[in-house]
């Protein structure tokens, strides 16, 4: 009973997403100390601790993240969303030409690493969610509304491209489905995103051709790397050997294949020795091999209901802005879960993105630590609102004495 009144006087918000969070917190523990065994032998001499207690405390600062700012009024975040874009702008800028790394992800401060472009999804979608949402009188205005988001949009998501194509579409494509949500006329979304196909293909196109030509620089291999991840998924590769990524894809459906229905059982995997990156891309092939197919469909579950409590919140919000702000975060983080699940079973090319709050990485944990947490403030805000008042009973009339 005090444990009932504690959790129900400081996690407020929709309890089904905070049992949503602990579900994934403990596939993530599980998996990830299971997956980073082979890593622990090669680089620390066999310290198994040494990688679960890393994630560990990857883990907590995100579910810190979430606890604090769930606890924050959603109208914060509207305030602050224009301040976020405009440094974010220019810190993808500077990940782009100092970033760290074979693809610059990452810009290192004092020696640790942060990856940008998860800051972005997040900025990017609390601006759209706020520009959508003072806009929805004009939103029927081409040039006045609809084409200065899209620069927004298309500015961010090139600045984030050429060191990760598949965020940068994931992005992209949760910012066209919120403007529909948000009421954008379909006929100049659909212009919009027809010109903005055309110019990637020109310039990928370009970019590829730049590096056969001899242009050997990180952008033009970048664009090599696009073209061979969707020839190598289609079969359409010359010759296949086992440092490309096709034996990243076999390993992990060979891990699937394995698991059968109830799985190895926690511990058992064989295919972590293989796959390159267990952990964190391929985390999913693990879990299914381990847990089973079983396993695998309470993942998804707990996915999809993620997506069901948000609608579910959105249709409650009276206002736009927590509405879109809710709607696009979690499309990010469910989006982003299907993508790898996806690429996991040989269902997508191969393209980096991790499972979110189960994958191990410290941004990505913190900032969908924070994804949650965003969407736990708005629901704070409309169960708050649906709890009775209590009555304020107005004094009794007085009986006249002579």
């Amino acid at each position: 009973m005090i444990i009932m009144n504690f959790f129900k006087k400081y996690f407020k918000g929709d309890p089904h997403i905070w049992a949503i969070i602990v579900g994934l917190s403990v596939f993530s523990l599980l998996a990830v100390y299971s997956s980073t065994g082979t890593l622990a032998y090669r680089w620390m001499g066999g310290n198994t601790a040494f990688y679960i207690l890393r994630h560990s405390t990857f883990l907590m600062f995100g579910l810190m993240a979430a606890f604090v700012l769930h606890m924050i009024p959603y109208r914060f975040y509207a305030g602050i969303s224009q301040l976020l874009i405009i440094l974010v702008i220019p810190l993808l800028l500077l990940t782009l030409i100092f970033g760290v790394g074979s693809a610059p992800r990452w810009l290192s401060v004092f020696g640790m690493t942060f990856q940008s472009s998860d800051l972005a999804k997040m900025a990017l979608i609390m601006y759209l969610a706020q520009r959508l949402a003072s806009r929805q009188e004009e939103i029927g205005d081409f040039k006045k509304t609809l084409v200065p988001m899209f620069v927004v949009i298309g500015l961010v998501c090139v600045l984030i491209m050429p060191a990760n194509f598949s965020t940068a579409a994931l992005l992209f494509t949760v910012c066209v489905l919120l403007l529909f949500v948000g009421r954008a006329s379909v006929k100049h979304l659909a212009s919009l995103c027809a010109i903005t196909l055309v110019l990637g293909a020109i310039l990928v196109g370009s970019l590829w051709g730049l590096q056969k030509a001899g242009v050997n620089n990180v952008v033009t291999q970048r664009a090599v790397t696009w073209v061979n991840r969707i020839d190598r998924f289609w079969g359409n590769s010359p010759q296949e050997n086992v440092l490309d990524e096709n034996f990243q894809a076999i390993q992990a459906k060979i891990a699937v294949g394995t698991g059968g229905f109830f799985g190895k059982g926690p511990g058992n995997s064989v295919q972590r020795n293989f796959l390159p990156h267990p952990y964190s891309d391929f985390i999913f092939a693990i879990i299914v091999e381990e847990w089973g197919v079983f396993g695998g469909m309470i993942l998804i579950f707990l996915y999809i209901n993620l997506l069901y409590r948000s609608i579910l919140i959105v249709r409650k919000c009276d206002k736009t802005f927590p509405a879109f702000l809710v709607m696009g975060l979690s499309f990010i983080v469910v989006f982003q879960a299907l993508i790898n699940m996806g690429v996991a079973v040989g269902l997508m090319p191969i393209t980096g993105q991790p499972l979110p709050l189960v994958s191990m990485g410290g941004t990505s944990m913190l900032f969908t630590g924070a994804a949650f947490g965003i969407i736990l403030s708005v629901s704070r805000d409309v169960r708050r609102k649906e709890e009775p008042q209590p009555e304020t009973e107005e004094p009794a009339d007085e009986e006249k004495t002579e």
